[in-house]
């Protein structure tokens, strides 16, 4: 089939699969989790034997495929945008360590914050990295960025960031498949010392990169991904950058726009393009969805002589995502009426699913702490996160991945005691482990909650690094196999359940508790695919 109907996530999957990939890693976050789900499920990637699965976080899927780019192959590594804040360390250095087989870090963010602690823009990190980095403005430009990334990755021996927003990433549209690649051979560094970061040869690689820096320029100059479309109206340039150039067509469905366009899907910014727009305009707009990257970088680069509008002067909302509508208002242009949305699809609140087991640890928790004055409880990422809301309130803090441990621990060591961390189990073991080593080394006054359902239940059910796990990981980091309890969260244990937790709690050291039942949405799906099967 050379046609296909499909998400921006699953553009980029279908990219990547049929330009050769060897290996994709990725742990799950709206709005990346299906890059990694539609590989899973592809059948293509089965029978080309494309290494897949999910890590325990990002920093390990990171540092694993800059391994398998180590050896030749071309590989992939899928997060969102917090995602890349754990897996910083690896990805910086793999700037100057350099890729030997295509290596393409996939970057999905979310303005708005729809799901997210924040609405970070990973161009940033790219400049930072100082690779080259891509941004599509649809789904077809997803598709053949990849194509284009692992080879321009190849030429210059570089990481490549592919940086896609919520909208594109779960939006559907139809792409046109390109000739199937076949993978590469193994092949090894030339030089063996490449990937040693030792300070002398660090020093020398950086220089290499240093010395990249002029030719990612001269590509992004040439790119077919950044173009200059001539317009007769001079009072105002327009720099569309990704998605944002689809925003603009929507505006204007006979693609006539009057004003010179700038369209970005590469960077570094091509300086010359932008050159010839600030010179050729009075006004400048900048069209981008998430931070005002590009509109700093025009600020700082051309100085203050033109107006420069976008979302430091207030033309565009400086939070949240961009849209059509935004868009229309910057223009200028007419603002169509926008129809009510009826009650029947009025937004939900969101809430814990009824009978989910971490309703029960919560009631049995607050329970227990029902003596003690309020704000004990330290929280982190996941679907156990609705805690905080109506009717629970059972907990206080949600900054990190991981942050219940270490917070509490740090509460713990000023004297405000007792404190509790709830966690789940992938978070346990994404990030949460090296928190609980730091209590027992300091035998910290806290109990720490870990919620376990055998599942990544916020991100859609994958399977969980931590599960059968979590006692001998406790155990191997020290806590005493005494203050190890599993918990069955369910109502007619409520008694039993609230006993633990008093007990516990008034621990003078690390003790853990392991609330284990399934997740009702898997459970459910379970069950419906063992019927099936009957």
């Amino acid at each position: 089939m050379k046609k296909l109907l499909l998400l921006g996530d699953e553009a980029i999957a279908q990219g990547a699969i049929d330009a050769g990939l060897s290996g994709i890693y990725a742990y799950p976050g709206t709005p990346s989790t299906e890059i990694m789900e539609y590989v899973l499920k592809s059948k293509e990637a089965k029978e080309k034997n494309i290494r897949s699965g999910w890590a325990a976080n990002e920093k390990t899927a990171m540092e694993a495929s800059l391994g398998m780019s180590y050896t030749g192959k071309r590989a992939m590594v899928c997060m969102k945008h917090v995602g890349l804040n754990v897996a910083a360390d690896p990805f910086i250095n793999s700037a100057i360590t350099g890729a030997i087989g295509g290596l393409i870090v996939v970057v999905a963010d979310d303005p708005s914050m729809h799901s997210s602690q924040n609405e970070q823009d990973s161009r940033f990190y790219g400049k930072f990295a100082m690779i080259p980095t891509l941004e599509p403005a649809n789904q077809q430009e997803a598709y053949d960025m990849i194509h284009y990334g692992f080879g321009l990755s190849e030429k210059f021996g570089t990481p490549v960031l592919v940086r896609l927003s919520t909208r594109l990433a779960h939006s559907r549209a139809g792409i046109e498949r390109k000739d199937i690649r076949e993978q590469n051979e193994i092949h090894l560094p030339g030089d063996l010392k490449q990937f040693i970061l030792l300070p002398a040869n660090a020093r020398r690689r950086y220089k290499i990169l240093l010395q990249n820096q002029p030719h990612f320029e001269e590509e992004s100059d040439n790119s077919v991904l950044n173009r200059y479309f001539e317009g007769s109206d001079k009072s105002l340039g327009i720099i569309a950058c990704g998605i944002a150039y689809n925003y603009l067509l929507e505006n204007h469905p006979d693609r006539n726009i009057p004003f010179p366009v700038l369209k970005l899907g590469q960077y570094p910014i091509p300086y010359s393009k932008m050159e010839r727009l600030y010179n050729e305009c009075k006004e400048i707009l900048v069209l981008e969805d998430g931070y005002p990257f590009v509109e700093e970088i025009i600020k700082s680069y051309f100085g203050l002589g033109k107006k420069i509008k976008g979302r430091l002067d207030g033309t565009i909302p400086r939070d949240g995502e961009l849209n059509p509508n935004i868009v229309e208002k910057a223009l200028g242009m007419e603002i169509a009426e926008t129809r009510t949305i009826p009650e029947l699809v009025a937004n939900r609140p969101p809430k814990l699913c009824d009978g989910c087991p971490h309703i029960y640890s919560y009631n049995a928790l607050n329970e227990a702490l029902a003596e003690y004055t309020k704000g004990r409880v330290f929280s982190d990422i996941g679907c156990y996160t609705l805690g905080a809301l109506k009717p629970y309130e059972a907990i206080n803090t949600c900054v990190d991945m991981g942050a219940s441990i270490t917070m509490a621990k740090g509460a713990a060591d000023a004297g405000f005691t007792p404190t509790i961390a709830v966690i789940g189990d992938s978070t346990f073991t994404h990030s949460g482990m090296t928190g609980l080593l730091d209590a027992v080394n300091d035998n910290s006054s806290i109990t720490v909650v870990i919620l376990d359902n055998s599942t990544v239940a916020m991100t859609g059910g994958q399977k969980s690094s931590a599960t059968d796990k979590i006692e001998a990981i406790c155990e191997a980091l020290g806590v005493e196999k005494d203050h190890i309890i599993v918990m069955d969260p369910s109502p007619k244990q409520h008694e039993k359940n609230t006993k633990i937790f008093k007990k516990e709690i008034e621990y003078k050291g690390v003790s853990v508790i392991i609330p284990r039942r399934e997740c009702i949405q898997t459970a459910a799906k379970r069950l419906k695919k063992e019927k099936r099967n009957l």
